[in-house]
């Protein structure tokens, strides 16, 4: 399988904005591809999902109309545009091709 690794990742306040990024070792361009995050103490939860083709995306509530997924299968790159941060965005962010595929996720702080 693939490998998948994230970047992005930071300390920023509240209200900016942040762009993750997951690096694919080889082509996911046949993959739906997602992004899950996971708060300390707190199970990891989904957060966006983006078809192989890029035609249909998911998002958990919390962060639609502020969250972007999108994906560019020639570059084997899917992205994650967050904007307007809150504190409860924080998070570790991981990339999945799911269930088993995952990255080493990367941290994303949002704090005053």
């Amino acid at each position: 399988q693939v490998q998948l690794v994230e970047s992005g990742g930071g300390l920023v306040q509240p209200g900016e904005s942040l762009r993750l990024s997951c690096q694919a070792s080889g082509s996911i361009s046949s993959y739906t591809m997602a992004w899950y995050r996971q708060a300390p103490g707190k199970q990891r939860e989904s957060v966006a999902a983006i078809t192989s083709g890029g035609g249909t995306k998911n998002y958990r509530d919390s962060v639609k109309g502020r969250f972007t997924i999108s994906r560019d299968n020639a570059k084997n790159t899917v992205y994650l545009q967050m904007n307007s941060l809150k504190p409860e965005d924080t998070a570790v962010y991981y990339c999945s091709h799911p269930p088993t595929n995952w990255g080493q996720g990367t941290q994303v702080t949002v704090s005053s």
